[in-house]
């Protein structure tokens, strides 16, 4: 993640949030008088938008997430991967994995790049689908255990998880490329909008795998509206829009009782334009799109000392909090699949309906 183009994403969510406006608030055709006086003029009715479906959310458990297989996977892939060839042999791995679990991954190239996509259809069409998705690549000279090679292990363990089971919703998987020199492989993907037609959400991992239990080692952005929960770095951060606040609620579904490491939600307004810090990562693409998307994450460069580091390598995941968020995306993931309905604010549904 470059903190370069946050001048162009504050830009962008600008123009995002004027076409929205313009979009619920269209300026009139004339301004003109009538011709006759409003009261005795025909009021031509307004059809209301079709009310989406009412949320069905129940909190349902994964399966245990397996830690030898969580680290395998972290340890293939600590490396290097910011060239063409390692992103090449990262992909491989990659494909190979998936494969294995029984998945049939396609490529999506794109300028400089490439993605890697799966699906596994859910017994629903008529509900869309969930994204899990998390970049392969790192910066240069650095191995990105954490960053993000603790993403990438993470979805290829709810692919084994998940091969078998039936779900209400589908379940798309995304490795995106790029990311790291301005979120190329996930703008390519939200661009494309035969792969974003039925998409009900998106949930993108990045970094979660390094944990501070000292105080003090949890720093946090000078704009965040709310007070920060702890200056220990002991949490699962979970970053998401205002217009889409179940994807945020589910997270808080699973209670602490079980060991899991906790989880601090931060409903973002606008777009992220009065919080840059909150669009540093591939789940931004998909505001801009209107697609309503979060990002897990330990923070980074806000708690970590190896953040884009060559000590980003396997020896400094804590390795209890790394399979313990694993187990919480694990169950969020399995929870949305298995919902109904939309995953919008409803608040904002009724906006719409009322013309706002």
């Amino acid at each position: 993640m470059k903190q370069k183009i946050w001048i162009l994403l504050c830009l962008l969510s600008a123009i995002a949030i004027i076409l929205v406006s313009l979009t619920r608030h269209p300026s009139p055709v004339s301004f003109e008088p009538p011709d006759a006086p409003l009261s005795q003029q025909p009021a031509d009715p307004v059809p209301p938008l079709p009310e989406p479906s009412p949320l069905t959310l129940e909190f349902r458990r994964a399966p245990a997430v397996v830690p030898s297989r969580l680290m395998a996977d972290l340890e293939a892939l600590a490396f290097d991967r910011s060239t063409p060839d390692s992103r090449e042999q990262s992909r491989e791995y990659i494909r190979s994995r998936l494969v294995a679990a029984g998945w049939a991954p396609q490529s999506q190239p794109f300028a400089d790049g490439i993605n890697l996509i799966a699906k596994k259809p859910g017994r629903n069409p008529e509900g869309g689908s969930i994204l899990l998705g998390a970049h392969y690549d790192t910066v240069p000279g650095s191995a990105g255990a954490s960053d993000n090679g603790s993403g990438v292990a993470v979805l290829l363990e709810v692919a084994r998880l998940l091969q078998d089971r039936q779900t209400e919703r589908s379940l798309e998987l995304a490795f995106f490329d790029l990311e790291e020199i301005g979120l190329h492989g996930s703008f390519a993907f939200a661009s494309d909008p035969n792969l974003i037609a039925d998409l009900r959400g998106a949930i993108v991992v990045d970094m979660v795998g390094y944990a501070c239990y000292q105080a003090g080692c949890q720093d946090y952005p000078s704009q965040l509206p709310i007070q920060p929960p702890s200056d220990r770095g002991d949490f699962i951060a979970v970053i998401g829009d205002t217009e889409h606040l179940p994807l945020l609620e589910v997270f808080q579904m699973e209670t602490a009782a079980n060991n899991l490491p906790p989880v601090y939600t931060l409903p973002v307004p606008f777009k992220g334009l009065l919080i840059p810090d909150t669009l540093r990562s591939d789940h931004a693409p998909f505001w801009y799109h209107g697609i309503g998307a979060v990002l897990v994450t330990d923070t980074g460069n806000l708690r970590s000392p190896h953040y884009h580091q060559p000590s980003d390598i396997p020896q400094s995941i804590d390795q209890p909090f790394f399979i313990g968020s694993a187990q919480r995306i694990a169950d969020v993931i399995v929870t949305l699949l298995e919902s109904q309905g939309s995953l919008e604010t409803n608040s904002i549904r009724t906006e719409a309906n009322l013309g706002m």
